[in-house]
């Protein structure tokens, strides 16, 4: 498993196989989020498993990965970090997806878009938040979100 610790809770990462499922626990990961499409998590038989989110989506610039997906697994990160766990985001290289994902964790917790791309380039250098299809999602997704924000 290839991953980077990006905050103190929150890693982005390649898929984890079920040996790597104590070393997430070990370092207090809680909730295992999956963008993969056709690869679902393998089950966790450990008395404390882990809690895993199937949040399928293609890296693909034509298929975008939908801003629900994103809201989808926000919510379901930040739940898990306001109860003292932490999040690991994968996808097939953790390069687009799982980015995504942690970016927009990221903008949730407060972080400008931009300082969020910055932050996960400079803690996992594989990343690639820059590529075109993959920035417009993380953008459009930090847009929504300060719109909700703000209705309250």
């Amino acid at each position: 498993m290839d991953f980077s610790q990006i905050t103190n809770d929150l890693f982005i990462g390649t898929t984890p196989t079920a040996l790597d499922y104590d070393h997430l626990r070990d370092l207090g990961v809680q909730l295992v989020i999956n963008m993969r499409f056709l690869r679902s998590p393998h089950p966790d038989l450990h008395p404390e498993a882990l809690n895993f989110l199937w949040l399928r989506t293609i890296d693909s610039p034509i298929i975008l990965i939908p801003i629900q997906k994103l809201v989808q697994g926000t919510l379901a990160a930040l739940e898990t970090i306001r109860n003292g766990g932490k999040v690991y985001s994968h996808c097939a290289k953790g390069r687009h997806r799982s980015v995504a994902m942690g970016a927009a964790i990221l903008i949730a917790q407060g972080h400008p878009p931009d300082a969020a791309m910055r932050l996960i380039q400079q803690r996992r250098p594989a990343a690639d938040p820059g590529m075109y299809y993959i920035r417009s999602r993380i953008l459009h997704f930090a847009r929504l979100w300060q719109a909700e924000i703000r209705r309250f």
